[in-house]
């Protein structure tokens, strides 16, 4: 192996001016680029950090993956790190040379199937949960104690049945009614109801909410406990608090209700389904460095076998679209949808300006920690879990994701809100890379956590399903690609993920909030 491929620095593409750091690297240590380039640090730069491997004068745009991820705010010798100090993201001149390199569709892959559950509307699952849907936070401490109620006295006699989920969360009132807000959590709320890993469920409000269960069962045209092949007669869809007496009596007649429902729940049996069937949804939290260059890609390539295979991978989190987003629009199909995604780019840079913020304050101080400096660097690595194909849709936030192939969910970067959107779109499977270490789970979809970096998958070995790191030390990307495909079928054919072994996702359902609370 050449000294290069043992180097601690990596350059990712010719036209850089940067390198990034396998691991950790000295003062003063000579480190190869290529058979005819190397450098000497000047400084110690961390794991996942920048250093300049080339003169970049005060002004001189800083380039990461052939992009400019932003401008250097002072001139920079070579062998520096790289970092907030002394790189600033600047204004950026994009074009979105609308559907100009549009990817061939990848060779049809057939015969893949998954073992899930196939649902009497057509849809295909990948879990089995009970679902209680809060519509307003007035009913949430009800929704769980009706969870709790269920889980510690019935559900050790239904194997089939994965958990109770209590669907609860902060809004539900104090919102324009019939607005654009309003609509959006009732979308939500529908999406999860739903969805083929819930076998069946009951929407709990307070009463007086501005978010009415019958607005969301008309708005949303849900029907009765469409997954349970006999529902129970004159089964009530609504139930209200105030109508029933109060906290102690609502979790004592839900509870008895939804125990009328364990059996059928219970009554289903994994059978083969084609992995066109499956829908992705991808994020990526905790960020660091190396996303951009392991576990993003490596997604990406199992991304790019999935649409192969005919099925859908979402890319949300618009907000770390931002910067790359040009990218994109040559993939999109039509001219058209690359203009839908460059609407919802405008929208985020009129709403945080509404507030005094800037796009560019999304790093969080571990995703700096972790060497990413500028928006334009963490979203050119952000885009990469969207593999190589065409772009064939862009979405609004939990709308129903209908398109095969590769799309677009515009979702926030908070990882809570942006898989609740996905998930409510129909994901029934998610991925989610890391580089600093985060534990997500997503009840009722399971969460593959991918690591980028080895020393984080070794600390936090018993909350990471695979390690992208071993990139950095020469695995190739389509290997590790290939194995996250493999993983996905399996979670998706019952393989419990790490989060799902110790239980989490309870917490983790976040509708997204848009307007003013009133």
């Amino acid at each position: 192996m050449s000294a290069v491929a043992h180097s601690p620095l990596l350059k990712l593409h010719p036209d850089d001016n940067i390198a990034i750091a396998r691991n950790a690297v000295g003062e003063n240590q000579e480190c190869e680029l290529s058979e005819t380039e190397s450098v000497t640090t000047r400084e110690d730069i961390d794991l996942g950090h920048k250093v300049a491997i080339k003169q970049i004068n005060k002004g001189e745009a800083v380039r990461k993956f052939g992009q400019v991820i932003g401008f250097a705010t002072c001139d920079i010798q070579p062998g520096y790190w790289i970092h907030s100090h002394n790189l600033a993201a600047g204004e950026l001149s994009l074009d979105y040379a609308y559907s100009t390199d549009v990817p061939a569709p990848p060779e049809p892959i057939t015969g893949r199937t998954f073992m899930g559950y196939r649902r009497p509307n057509g849809k295909a699952g990948t879990r089995n949960y009970l679902a209680i849907v809060s519509t307003v936070n007035c009913s949430a401490t009800a929704s769980k104690y009706i969870a709790r109620e269920l889980a510690q006295t019935s559900l050790k006699d239904f194997p089939n049945i994965d958990g109770i989920i209590p669907l609860v969360h902060k809004g539900g009132c104090a919102m324009q009614y019939d607005g654009e807000d309003h609509h959006q959590l009732m979308r939500t709320l529908g999406g999860f109801a739903k969805h083929p890993n819930i076998g069946a469920y009951v929407i709990l409000g307070l009463g007086c909410e501005t978010g009415q269960g019958a607005f969301l069962s008309d708005s949303e045209g849900l029907v009765q406990l469409p997954n349970l092949k006999e529902p129970p007669a004159n089964a009530p869809l609504v139930l209200n608090i105030q109508d029933m007496g109060g906290i102690a009596k609502t979790v004592k007649q839900v509870s008895a209700l939804l125990k009328e429902y364990l059996p059928q729940v219970n009554d289903v049996t994994r059978v083969p389904i084609p992995v066109s069937e499956l829908i992705l949804g991808t994020e990526c939290g905790g960020s660091d460095g190396n996303s951009g260059v392991t576990a993003n890609p490596a997604l990406g390539i199992a991304s790019d076998l999935l649409v192969a295979h005919g099925a859908t991978s979402i890319l949300g989190e618009t907000s770390e679209i931002y910067g790359g987003e040009h990218l994109l629009t040559r993939r999109a199909i039509t001219p058209e949808i690359g203009k839908k995604l460059i609407e919802r780019i405008r929208w985020w840079e009129e709403y945080t300006g509404k507030f005094g913020v800037v796009i560019d304050n999304n790093p969080s101080p571990g995703n700096k920690r972790g060497g990413l400096t500028t928006i334009y660097e963490k979203s050119l690595g952000a885009i990469a879990k969207g593999g190589s194909t065409a772009l064939r849709e862009v979405y609004r936030f939990a709308e129903p994701v209908t398109e095969k192939g590769f799309v677009i969910m515009d979702t926030p970067g908070y990882d809570p809100a942006s898989v609740t959107g996905m998930v409510a779109g129909g994901a029934n499977v998610v991925a989610f890379t890391t580089g600093r270490g985060s534990c997500f789970g997503c009840k009722p979809v399971p969460s593959i956590k991918i690591s980028t970096n080895t020393p984080m998958f070794e600390r936090m070995e018993e909350d990471m399903d695979l390690d992208a790191g071993r990139i950095l030390h020469g695995t190739s990307v389509e290997q590790v690609g290939q194995e996250i495909f493999e993983l996905i079928i399996e979670v998706a054919s019952g393989k419990k993920t790490k989060s799902e072994a110790q239980g989490i996702g309870d917490e983790e359902f976040c509708p997204w909030s848009i307007g003013p609370v009133l």
